[in-house]
């Protein structure tokens, strides 16, 4: 009897060990995949090279999936070659799933294929059909655009825009070259598409986000910013944040998860933090562009330009050899590590966070204007939500210039006004939109001159100067029928930066903003704070400090402060009276806040919109983040 009760102990010990082993092999709170290009598959027929390889990735970071692409760049990887490495994968519990690149030559400018040539759209649908008989998803990369202007584009494009035409063009190639043969050949086969990081310009090239998610199976986000001044885009770091709360605002539960690659970094710090920003984003997958990339060796070029100043990412911390599961030791030697570093810190916050809540900040399908406005205001502390349909129901509204798609804009501004809601538009808006209605609202100028400004003034808290002068569009007013709530001077004439008018119960306001939108970051930062009372009022949590400060807030009490600064810097966390405490997630550190100063009688405006809030003051590291919860 004791033998038998003695094997059903050490039965389920080690049942409890495997799961505890099990565990340790995956990230808790996402899934890891890795994209493998068409190029590194066709090596993978080379046995020895795939298992090489494959061990040196998997040793650094955690991965449950892998993108086996077929095509790229008029290669097409061949049969047998595919399904060897599938089920090389498939041997070792790692789920697969195929790619699709429709490129002619990426190096050529992403040469597309030409949708309207005959040729090209018959062998479009043939790699649609090989593929989907292969696997039973399949992911396309995020070139199935067309940039093509060849005559043939130019005889069917007719009167219409480039625009026009593209959009319903890489609709009707979607659905009936790509979407339908798949299906035909494979009828359970999922087909998503991967939507690359510049969402502003899609239309301009065939992406249709009102259309192809509906088509789509699921969709896919490109996350990565890389570097916010050298690379081509200039995409700021929040936007790896921002864009995928965008699509999953299109297609809730049907964004698949976030896509980041290691390239146009200049630090490793910037590579980590594309993967902790679409992490904070909730995405429930990270895919790593890719299996390439995850071999190339840590250069010490990479290690940050901060070196010696403690950061989130420990760069000797993530040189540290390995243990493996089977007792090995191995020394990281690729950027495998790197982000297998990076993940590992994020995993453990992740369950800690609710749903991600911010301004809610509306951009309509197809439209420009003001590009990435938002992402710079995400930088500068503004916790932003960006979705594609008019969110009647918040209490306060964002709205940039790419609202003027919306030809009914002005009445919905208006009915948010009525019901006694706030509304902040931008000056490049209020632009768009006169002589189409806003001057029903409030009499507002905004005229072809310009002013060059330094000095800032919050009423009468004195004059705030910026690092650098600023060029801003002028705008002019009625005295006593709108109000400056911020202003700046300039050679003693003074100019409104923050805007407000009375209209029924409501209140708009008018967001001036400067021709070059990093000059955001050189705005004292009280002035952001008093930007960021109004934006963010109804949020229980904001954060009062220099720009490039970042705030994540999420609707379980629990937020997230990152410095993308590097420098320590010291910022006051204001929540709402009811929170008494903020307790660090990791490290356990618990801060006590402090009632605001009172403030003098000719601010007593300021004053109403103090009295129930709590100040905690406390620092941030250099590209660093902190995850507290509220108590």
């Amino acid at each position: 009897m004791l033998t038998h009760i003695r094997k059903f102990l050490l039965m389920a010990l080690g049942l409890i060990f495997l799961s505890f082993c099990y565990s340790v092999e995956a990230y808790q709170n996402f899934k890891v995949a890795v994209y493998v290009r068409a190029q590194e598959v066709q090596q993978m027929s080379e046995p020895n090279w795939l298992e090489e390889n494959w061990d040196v990735i998997s040793q650094q970071v955690k991965v449950d999936k892998v993108y086996l692409e077929t095509h790229r760049d008029e290669l097409l990887v061949d049969e047998e070659t595919v399904t060897k490495a599938k089920k090389f994968f498939e041997g070792k519990g790692i789920e697969v799933a195929g790619g699709i690149t429709y490129t002619i030559m990426e190096s050529n400018w992403f040469e597309t294929f030409c949708y309207s040539r005959p040729e090209h759209r018959q062998k479009v649908k043939e790699i649609a059909e090989y593929t989907a008989r292969l696997f039973d998803e399949v992911i396309l990369d995020d070139f199935f655009f067309t940039n093509c202007k060849c005559e043939s584009c130019i005889k069917a494009k007719g009167n219409k825009s480039w625009t026009q035409y593209r959009l319903e063009l890489m609709e009707e190639t979607a659905r009936e070259l790509v979407i339908k043969p798949a299906k035909a050949v494979n009828p359970k086969v999922k087909m998503v598409i991967k939507y690359p990081n510049w969402y502003e310009h899609f239309q301009g090239l065939g992406y249709d986000l009102e259309t192809e998610p509906k088509l789509f199976d699921g969709i896919y986000t490109g996350t990565e910013t890389r570097d916010p001044v050298y690379s081509h885009q200039h995409l700021q770091h929040y936007q790896s944040y921002l864009i995928f709360r965008y699509l999953e605002n299109i297609k809730p539960g049907g964004n698949g998860g976030g896509w980041v690659d290691t390239g146009g970094m200049r630090h490793i710090d910037r590579y980590a933090e594309q993967l902790w920003l679409t992490l904070f984003a909730k995405a429930p997958e990270i895919t790593l562009f890719d299996w390439r990339q995850m071999l190339r060796p840590i250069r010490e070029f990479t290690r940050a330009e901060w070196q010696g100043t403690q950061t989130s990412f420990d760069f000797d911390e993530m040189l540290k050899p390995i243990e493996l599961s089977d007792g090995n030791i191995v020394t990281p030697t690729t950027m495998a590590r790197a982000a297998g570093y990076a993940l590992e810190q994020v995993d453990c916050v992740l369950d800690k966070l609710g749903k991600p809540v911010g301004v809610m900040s509306y951009k309509p399908y197809h439209s420009t204007g003001e590009d990435f406005l938002h992402n710079y205001l995400g930088m500068c502390g503004i916790a932003m939500e960006l979705v594609p349909e008019f969110p009647a129901d918040a209490n306060t509204i964002f709205l940039a210039e790419s609202a003027k798609f919306d030809k009914a804009i002005v009445e919905k501004i208006k009915g948010q006004l009525i019901a006694g809601k706030t509304v902040v538009i931008t000056s490049g808006l209020l632009k768009a939109l006169q002589g189409k209605g806003i001057e029903d609202i409030v009499e507002l100028e905004y005229t072809d001159k310009k002013a060059v400004i330094k000095d800032f003034v919050l009423g009468r808290r004195g004059v705030h100067q910026s690092k650098a002068d600023i060029i801003i569009p002028q705008i002019k007013y009625l005295t006593n029928d709108s109000w400056e709530e911020i202003s700046c001077l300039a050679s003693g004439i003074g100019y409104p930066i923050l805007h407000s008018a009375d209209y029924a119960k409501g209140k708009l306001y008018v967001l001036t903003i400067p021709d070059n939108f990093g000059d955001l970051y050189s705005y004292p930062a009280e002035v952001l704070t008093q930007i960021k009372k109004v934006l963010m009022k109804g949020i229980y949590v904001c954060v009062d400090g220099p720009s490039q400060v970042a705030l994540f807030v999420y609707d379980n009490d629990t937020f997230i402060v990152e410095s993308f600064l590097p420098e320590i810097v010291d910022v006051n966390i204001v929540t709402d009276k009811r929170i008494s405490k903020l307790r660090d997630v990791l490290s356990g550190e618990e801060l006590s806040g402090k009632a605001p100063p009172e403030p003098p009688m000719w601010v007593r405006r300021w004053q109403r919109q103090e009295s129930d809030r709590l100040i905690f003051n406390t620092q941030v590291k250099p590209h660093s983040y902190r995850v507290f919860q509220c108590e």
